[in-house]
């Protein structure tokens, strides 16, 4: 199993969602988050003085998948939120160790 957390540009919330509907992604979790990256935020007026604002808002979705489902997802957050510039995101995987379905106790991807 595989854990996929994307980080992506706030309009890309219902692009994503509706694609990982279409697709019948289940165990969705998606997080409102802040960050900064190469995108390196703005600078502001606010108040007189000059602000550099490198904390900018993100969402953040959460999966954890099937090995064999890993390249379906990762192409389908590709797709629907790449622009091509800078602040487009990341997708980071990391490995599912076991998941425990604390209804029925199940484990591993029975589980899922």
């Amino acid at each position: 199993m595989k854990k996929i957390e994307a980080i992506v540009r706030p309009e890309m919330l219902e692009p994503l969602k509706n694609a990982f509907l279409e697709q019948e992604v289940g165990g969705l979790t998606i997080s409102q988050v802040m960050g900064c990256g190469n995108q390196k935020g703005y600078t502001d007026e606010i108040r007189g003085q000059m602000v550099i604002i490198n904390m900018l808002p993100k969402i953040m979705f959460t999966l954890v998948v099937k090995d064999e489902d890993l390249k379906k997802i990762t192409s389908i957050i590709i797709e629907k939120a790449q622009t091509g510039e800078v602040g487009d995101g990341k997708i980071f995987i990391s490995d599912i160790v076991d998941c425990i379905r604390i209804r029925t106790e199940e484990h591993g991807e029975d589980a899922l």
